[in-house]
């Protein structure tokens, strides 16, 4: 990906005067290393979520939404 350039001439002018001047380098510090650990996050607490979810709720609970969950992936498919 690359970086957006100022829209401004006087701008875009001083951008590309301190990349060739290397006092400030063309690419911008990809935040990938962050999008992955946000990510991490997420999944460790989706994967407790869902088993406390369950533990909470009572039997005949989880059994209305399994049903309601197959009627709605079987809905399309009634002929």
């Amino acid at each position: 990906m690359t970086p957006k350039r100022p829209r401004d001439p006087n701008q875009l002018a001083k951008a590309i005067i301190d990349i060739a001047t290397r006092e400030k380098t063309d690419s911008q510090p990809t935040r990938e290393s962050d999008n992955n650990r946000v990510s991490e996050l997420a999944r460790l607490g989706g994967l407790k979520g869902g088993r406390a979810r369950a533990n909470q709720l009572s039997s005949e609970r989880r059994k209305e939404i399994a049903k309601a969950a197959a009627a709605a992936r079987w809905k399309d498919k009634d002929r």
